[in-house]
């Protein structure tokens, strides 16, 4: 049995409660780790440990804090399978995905923002009389909250661009899913990183979360989670003036337009919908099919998702994994309930997964396709975060637009057409923070990231990070 441990101003401690939370594997549903159930006592902890090291890291020059991220992104490469497989035994992802995807974006975000902070430039505008320049400070102490789908990916994602600016970090990781950051600290330390700089404190959203939230020392949140979380969020966080980032839920359409690649859209429609048990933001789970090759697709769709074997996520043949725990496996269930209820077809999955042996007690659920949905019923409406997926036909592009606006989410959505001016044109008129088009889950780092309506407020990614954990500072001089 792991005790996980909180790590401030450098050093792993116990919680001051001395409470422990279970942390399930997802494959077994069985406890294998205790977290630490913190509270405020030690955010307190964390905020003093972190205004101790201010001034030290914020006055570092830019490229000694450069070498000491960069060495973490090192570190992360060269342990990517003992971190890999703390990712996939903690969340319940397959463990190729891990190697392939979550660990090696988790190395990148620290190679990215340990680069980028060395081509930060400030604005300069002058006249005939004045010279108007930007300087660029760090916040302080900010605290970064992050959520159990992606965990080391999104913990380094957020953390990476404000530790890069100067600042000091409250980091607090999902509880689901503690097991990477409690170990990305250790390498923190190896890097050379001073303590308190970084301090990450494990436990519940409703102790930890809103301690940090609430904290009058730390003056910016940045969060990924629900929409319901980052609401609550916000309602404390912004009558105290703090800068907010919220990256929030989806409800992401697929739109397939029949001048499309046929066979190269349901592969990569499939993959859209059910990677990572469907557990990723950006996941196309409305798909949306024009009608007259909608038999076509759906047979091409279907064959492709008949084949995602679901079972151990430590087996190299498992395509999908475990859900991440008990009360979602249970959530996802009842909307494949609900989605019969309001009059889907269930085409093919929808049902509970027993693997023998060491997983018969895990929380599997076989990718599940549903056609025969109104478009702007609950199950098309409310984000499930499941391996769940419907097929809608559609016959004009205004309507498909139409219907792939009509949720209160707006983070990404998917094109597929061989016809340049009409993926410009619908691109345009979706309301979506990211628009990809004829591909999914490309990622370059240096474009803006986020969603509009109940998909989140601000932008990462890029220069946008690397704005918000900076205070700008406009200086005019007379010439």
């Amino acid at each position: 049995m792991n005790t996980i441990s909180n790590f401030i101003g450098g050093e792993f401690i116990k919680p001051v409660s001395g409470n422990y939370l279970d942390n399930y594997e997802p494959a077994t549903g069985e406890v294998y780790s205790l977290v630490p159930d913190s509270d405020e006592r030690d955010v307190e902890l964390a905020v003093i440990a972190a205004q101790k090291a201010f001034p030290i890291w914020s006055g570092m020059p830019v490229e000694k804090r450069s070498e000491i991220m960069l060495r973490i992104a090192d570190f992360l490469t060269l342990h990517l399978e003992r971190f890999a497989s703390a990712e996939t035994i903690d969340q319940g992802k397959p463990l190729w995905l891990s190697k392939a995807m979550d660990i090696p974006r988790a190395a990148q975000n620290f190679h990215f923002f340990g680069t980028e902070i060395l081509h930060f430039a400030s604005e300069a505008h002058a006249t005939n009389q004045h010279l108007n320049y930007t300087l660029r400070t760090p916040i302080g102490v900010v605290g970064c909250i992050s959520p159990w789908n992606l965990p080391l990916y999104l913990f380094s994602w957020k953390i990476a661009p404000a530790l890069a600016t100067g600042n000091c970090v409250i980091a607090k990781p999902s509880e689901l899913t503690p097991m990477t950051a409690y170990l990305l600290a250790e390498l923190c330390q190896k890097a050379g990183m001073p303590p308190g700089v970084l301090n990450i404190i494990h436990g519940l959203g409703a102790k930890v979360g809103a301690a940090i939230t609430k904290h009058t020392a730390i003056h910016a949140i940045s969060f990924t989670g629900g929409t319901k979380t980052g609401a609550d969020i916000a309602r404390t966080a912004a009558p105290m003036f703090k800068k907010l980032s919220l990256e929030l839920g989806g409800k992401n359409p697929n739109i397939i337009f029949d001048d499309c690649n046929l066979g190269e859209a349901a592969l990569t429609s499939a993959r859209a919908a059910f990677t990572n048990q469907g557990e990723i933001c950006l996941c196309g789970s409305r798909i949306f099919v024009q009608q007259s090759i909608y038999d076509a697709f759906k047979e091409q769709f279907l064959s492709h998702v008949s084949r995602f074997t679901v079972g151990d996520p430590l087996e190299p043949g498992t395509v999908q994994g475990a859900l991440v725990s008990k009360a979602h496996w249970e959530k996802v269930l009842s909307y494949i309930e609900l989605a019969k209820q309001e009059g889907g077809t269930v085409l093919c999955g929808g049902n509970v997964v027993n693997p023998e042996g060491r997983c018969e007690n895990g929380w599997f659920i076989e990718p599940t396709v549903i056609e025969g949905l109104s478009y702007d019923c609950r199950t098309n409406q409310e984000e499930i975060f499941g391996p769940v997926a419907t097929l809608v036909p559609f016959e004009t592009e205004e309507e498909v637009v139409a219907m792939a606006n009509s949720t209160n989410y707006g983070l990404a959505a998917v094109v597929w057409t061989e016809n340049l001016s009409k993926a410009h044109r619908v691109a345009a008129n979706l309301q979506s923070g990211i628009v990809w088009i004829n591909c999914w889950m490309v990622r370059d780092l240096r474009t803006p990231f986020g969603g509009v309506k109940h998909s989140g407020v601000g932008r990462e990614g890029g220069f946008e990070a690397l704005k918000f954990f900076t205070e700008p500072k406009n200086v005019c001089v007379k010439l």
